[in-house]
């Protein structure tokens, strides 16, 4: 039996609304091991979740999350045309989340949205979050940004903490463990060039690629011996790995 984690991107997002409390209930009833949600804050400091730094793609209003406060942005319904059976979806709030799933036990990773905002003390209010729903031991913090990661290895030492990178970081493995980093969250596309993937495995790290979603990749992926598939398909993944 294979170790590989099957974590569910943006919950099981190729059935459910991205980023919703429906994807996230999917996916763990689909036999995800694992969910990843993306965070920004609300005009009132409130974490959201949703990926985009704006409205644009996911509801019928235009602009940037962080001009909306909380109560705006549950009025409006998210990817209710691609998804008409879940036409009543709101945006839901990074507590609300950790609440809903903390029954099942699953894994929650969270990537904190700081690559083109990097809003005021986002990794203190969510990582306060984390602390307040009990929720500490099951989390994982990743970014684009890895100024963020370190501010939440600063504000909580022992947390676990990985490296979102899509393009080619020289001796990345060795950059994680000098910053004290515990893994690698490489893009399908980028671990099928030269031989990183072979050594990001040997680094020791935990390695888990986004975003898998053809079931050969994930097959090849799960026999590399890769710690998890970050996937919108968990089923498909849970069925194969």
């Amino acid at each position: 039996m294979s170790n590989t984690k099957v974590i569910a991107h943006r919950g099981a997002s190729g059935y459910a609304p991205e980023n919703t409390m429906e994807a996230f209930l999917l996916a763990i009833e689909q036999g995800a091991d694992g969910i990843e949600l993306d965070v920004q804050l609300s005009r009132d400091g409130i974490p959201v979740v949703i990926h985009d730094e704006t409205i644009d793609r996911v509801t019928d209003r235009t602009g940037y999350v962080k001009d909306y406060t909380l109560q705006e942005l549950k009025e409006l319904a998210v990817l209710k045309d691609r998804f008409p059976q879940y036409s009543q979806s709101k945006i839901p709030t990074l507590k609300e989340v950790l609440e809903a799933v903390k029954p099942s036990g699953i894994q929650v990773n969270i990537e904190l949205k700081t690559g083109i905002y990097w809003y005021p003390d986002i990794e203190k209010k969510v990582a306060g979050i984390v602390e307040e729903t009990g929720m500490k031991e099951k989390i994982i913090y990743s970014s684009f940004n890895h100024y963020s990661v370190q501010r939440i290895k600063e504000i909580v030492p022992d947390a676990e903490t990985a490296y979102l990178y899509s393009d080619v970081i020289l001796n990345v493995e060795d950059y994680a463990r000098k910053t004290k980093v515990d893994g690698l969250h490489p893009a399908v596309y980028h671990v099928k060039m030269a031989d990183f993937l072979k050594k990001y495995i040997k680094s020791g790290l935990n390695v888990r690629v986004w975003t898998v979603n053809e079931e050969a990749d994930m097959k090849a992926l799960t026999e590399a011996g890769v710690t998890a598939v970050i996937t919108n398909y968990p089923d498909v993944a849970a069925r194969i790995i």
